[in-house]
């Protein structure tokens, strides 16, 4: 889906995007290709019980964790895992 800022491919059901056939795999929930437009980004958001990977293609992405004020800038082929356990504030801006 092609929402101007951001150019988003789901693997499986996540967002708007819903079909039943696809819902995971094992316990896997969420692949994701998203492509964010410069200076644009997820602003703060929670995750819980998720564990994240971040693979930089092209370009920068800042993450900055809100529960703590941690800012990282990854860059192309970067890698970032994210554990969310309990729960997480964080955002992302390219």
């Amino acid at each position: 889906a092609n929402h101007g800022w951001l150019d988003t491919h789901h693997t499986f059901s996540f967002a708007d995007y819903y079909d039943p056939n696809y819902k995971g795999f094992g316990a896997l929930r969420v692949i994701n290709e998203d492509i964010v437009q410069p200076n644009n980004g997820f602003g703060t958001h929670p995750n819980r019980e998720f564990e994240i990977f971040s693979y930089i293609i092209s370009g920068e992405l800042q993450h900055k964790d809100c529960d703590n004020g941690n800012v990282e800038i990854l860059k192309r082929g970067d890698v970032q895992f994210t554990t969310a356990g309990t729960g997480i504030s964080h955002s992302e801006y390219n």
